[in-house]
């Protein structure tokens, strides 16, 4: 497995954060979940707007069935191990007065940084945080009562990581963090190269 090294001197917990799959089949303790969620409520968004919800669910409890059962198929053979499963919603609706604000893709793209933000404190506390696109979506807003003016961006469970072996097969050999293409290759000084 390759190291993750940083070309400029970042803070360890960004490259200590990322998304395994295998998690250890245990519960969390629900004021270690609020505290990743306050990390994500102070995310910076236009206008101050604040477009994210969070819908959550701890491992076991009453709610745990419909969460895990919004997940697609592939995502739900891996997940059902984690120990928070969190939905991450964006205010599609809000009347804003400027017009920019009313955004969908602006409101999307603040709704990411609550979600990052959400992932770093996970690393801090020890635990590890794996967003994912891959739901039902339907059968997420009809489990999760959703109002047709939130969009669900993604879904995100929660745990402290387990052995590769709680996976399947295939999902194995890929359970490592994965590097990050050069800087150089990311970020451009003046216009886009051509």
């Amino acid at each position: 497995m390759e190291q993750r090294i940083a070309n400029f001197p970042i803070d360890p917990v960004f490259l200590d954060r990322w998304s395994p799959r295998a998690f250890q089949p245990e519960e969390i303790d629900q004021h270690a979940l609020l505290t990743m969620l306050e990390a994500a409520r102070w995310a910076p968004s236009a206008f101050n707007e604040q477009p994210w919800r969070f819908l959550y669910a701890l491992r076991g409890d009453a709610h745990w069935p419909e969460f895990l059962a919004s997940l697609d198929d592939f995502n739900r053979g891996w997940a059902q191990n984690a120990a928070a499963l969190v939905f991450v919603l964006s205010d599609a609706g809000a009347a804003a007065a400027d017009a920019q604000a009313r955004s969908p893709a602006l409101r999307s793209f603040d709704t990411g940084a609550a979600w990052s933000l959400l992932a770093l404190q996970a690393t801090r506390l020890g635990y590890h945080a794996h967003a994912m696109a891959g739901l039902e979506y339907d059968v997420a807003r009809r489990n999760l009562a959703v109002p047709g003016r939130f969009r669900i961006e993604i879904a995100v469970a929660i745990g402290r990581r387990g052995p590769p072996d709680l996976l399947p097969p295939g999902l194995r050999e890929r359970e490592q963090p994965s590097l990050r293409r050069p800087l150089a290759e990311t970020a451009f000084a003046g216009p886009f190269p051509a």
